[in-house]
């Protein structure tokens, strides 16, 4: 039997929401009664998502790498659903490259969409519930690469180790409004940022070699917890990191 989290009439923003991790919260909380604002740039798969799941879902343009684009989306949200009650910061960018023969260019972006325009969106929201006297929910999807530094994903690690830390100093700052802010970091999942290794027996073999669990993660996966830390289920739940690896953290 699923869960009832109770999140009809639950508006929600979700950024990334155009495939991935993104799209598989959209899902999972639109099966739950919310009405949600998906936000990414490829306005084509936006709206195909929209138009498959109905009036619940927005779909609206945003370029992460413009921070006020991002804070833009809790107006977005107030305007099309009338309030708005949580935030799901999933979208992020992980070039991978030699740390040594990156640019600047390169850092100062993945560091822009990764942690800057988070940190805004979650900012706007906080203000609106602040004045509005209403509680409200922020999830931050970070990485088990902002636990452990990956070689070759210097900007990236950086970037949602940064998250994590900034996952716990709102949820301490911003407690006692009734604002919780929680991160999940998900390990290796079959999605299009795993194209390579997907795509490549050898890579994939010793790739799972490293998992416990022998198998990358689903999207689908972290729906029901994206709905739990969204929902009034978790009122007690703030500044937690919630890790979904298969269990490569652990034994590290």
């Amino acid at each position: 039997m699923a869960a009832d989290w109770g999140l009809d009439g639950h508006v929600t923003v979700v950024t990334g929401a155009s495939r991935g991790l993104g799209e598989a919260a959209v899902r999972a909380l639109v099966a739950e009664g919310a009405k949600a604002v998906a936000a990414a740039r490829s306005a084509g798969a936006l709206d195909a998502l929209a138009e498959e799941l109905g009036d619940a879902v927005a779909a609206v343009p945003c370029d992460m790498r413009d921070r006020d684009q991002a804070a833009a989306l809790v107006d977005e949200a107030v305007s099309r659903f009338g309030r708005l009650d949580s935030v799901v910061n999933n979208a992020g960018i992980a070039p991978a490259s030699e740390f040594s023969e990156q640019s600047d260019e390169v850092f100062d972006e993945v560091v822009a969409v990764n942690l800057a325009a988070p940190a805004a969106l979650a900012r706007r929201a906080a203000r609106h519930w602040i004045d509005a006297r209403q509680a409200g929910s922020v999830v931050n999807v970070a990485s088990t690469s902002g636990l452990k530094g990956k070689p070759m994903l210097a900007a990236y690690s950086a970037s949602k180790g940064g998250l994590l830390r900034l996952t716990e100093a709102l949820a301490a700052e911003w407690a006692r409004y009734g604002i919780r802010v929680n991160a999940i970091a998900p390990g290796a999942c079959e999605t299009d940022a795993q194209a390579g290794v997907l795509g490549d027996p050898d890579t994939l073999a010793a790739r799972l070699r490293k998992i416990p669990a022998r198998r990358m993660g689903q999207p689908g996966e972290l729906g029901p917890l994206v709905c739990y830390l969204a929902s009034e289920a978790s009122g007690f739940v703030t500044g937690s990191c919630f890790v979904i690896d298969g269990g490569e953290v652990a034994k590290l």
